[in-house]
């Protein structure tokens, strides 16, 4: 099991190891700035630490193993002229496209054993980048983003499209199947020269119901993968729990799990592929009538709603599936059951190589951890800032 965790928060990146008395907090890097995703690169443990500074906008830092100075490196930057669109839900009258800059970086992954140095980002406004050296530099991966389908992408959960989910094939590092909210998932098999759109069983309710099964703008909150079964994905869409068999090409979904289907944050057994885990909440969406005669015809909009997003009933929970979704048991042991409001985001949940020991971070600063696959958890922290990213450190 990992004796370190990496903890992004609103006010820092935490550094907690786990002694004899239990976590404590060894670290604190940023003080006082926005750290929103963080990746532990175990290939030369390099841990980067990616900032959103607001008007200062986006920083990226790195780390090595042998060096306790952080080091800025570069960031991904949209070329001259780059253009993304308002998607399906733009008003009538409305531009068609609007200039393209860094606003967040919404996932950072890397690349395979076999490929020392490269780095993949996925960002808002939904721009896919690649580094070969170790975020010195990075390129737009633009047959991704010259596709003419990308201009129907919308945001969901942010007001931008954004790529939040990036799953290397550990079998072939040329297979990268990435998800973004909103415009469903995507996969290439050649390193990124070419893309396809897949996720067939993929369901938006939010849509008309001509377009609920357009598999180019399905809101997938969080795709995960199983490490030793590749072809195992889980999705944790705006509309549900979908799960798939046959590497996101189609997906079935689950309709019954717990107190809610709704939530953000999925992990996948590294080992086990029938089994995940989810954090469920109250889903939040305004009905927007077809026709004012007929109240029982409606369609949903998703980022045009009243933010409810909190626990089911005020209960802090995880569900987890061991029979590929099929069943699903409610696991609350040492979570917090009685006026709760914390929503774990789509990076605050973290998995470790046994796939026995899970951390999660909330929305309003509780840190918890379980060594058992979830049946008990242990408060580590109920007062740090906001959490937005958890990670094992790997290595």
């Amino acid at each position: 099991m990992s004796d370190v965790l990496l903890v992004g928060t609103r006010k820092g990146l935490f550094t907690l190891t786990k002694t004899s008395s239990g976590w404590e907090i060894s670290q604190v890097d940023f003080v006082g700035q926005t750290v929103t995703m963080l990746l532990d690169d175990p290939r030369d443990q390099t841990v980067y630490a990616s900032l959103t500074l607001g008007h200062f906008g986006s920083k990226l830092h790195r780390r090595t193993s042998d060096n306790a100075d952080w080091e800025e490196v570069a960031v991904p930057i949209y070329p001259p002229g780059a253009e993304y669109g308002y998607g399906p839900m733009a008003p009538e009258g409305a531009p068609k496209t609007r200039p393209a800059s860094l606003k967040e970086v919404w996932s950072l992954e890397v690349g395979g054993s076999d490929q020392p140095g490269l780095l993949w980002a996925g960002t808002l406004p939904g721009g896919l980048f690649r580094s070969t050296d170790r975020g010195e530099s990075w390129e737009l991966i633009e047959s991704l983003w010259n596709l003419p389908e990308r201009m129907e992408w919308f945001g969901g959960g942010k007001d931008d499209p954004g790529i939040h989910s990036i799953c290397l094939d550990p079998r072939d590092s040329a297979h990268v199947t990435i998800a973004l909210s909103c415009g469903g998932v995507w996969e290439t098999r050649d390193g990124g020269a070419s893309w396809e759109v897949i996720g067939k069983g993929l369901r938006a309710d939010f849509m008309p119901p001509d377009r609920q099964f357009d598999a180019n703008v399905q809101d997938a909150h969080r795709l995960a993968q199983c490490l030793s079964h590749p072809e195992s994905m889980w999705v944790q869409h705006h509309n549900g729990i979908f799960v798939s068999t046959d590497g996101a090409q189609t997906f079935r979904e689950v309709e019954e799990a717990g107190p809610s289907v709704f939530g953000f944050a999925v992990c996948a057994h590294p080992s086990d592929p029938n089994t995940a885990w989810f954090v469920p909440g109250v889903k939040d969406e305004v009905r927007i009538p077809v026709d004012p005669s007929d109240p029982n015809t409606a369609w949903f909009v998703p980022g045009v709603k009243d933010e409810v997003r909190i626990p089911v009933d005020g209960k802090l929970v995880v569900t987890r599936t061991r029979d590929g979704g099929h069943t699903f048991e409610t696991l609350r042991e040492g979570l917090p059951q009685k006026h709760c409001y914390d929503i774990v985001f789509r990076h605050g949940m973290d998995i470790d190589a046994t796939g026995e020991e899970l951390v999660m971070g909330s929305s309003t600063g509780g840190l918890w951890i379980t060594s058992n696959g979830g049946e008990q958890w242990e408060t580590i922290s109920n007062t740090l800032p906001q959490i937005y990213c958890v990670r094992f450190r790997r290595w």
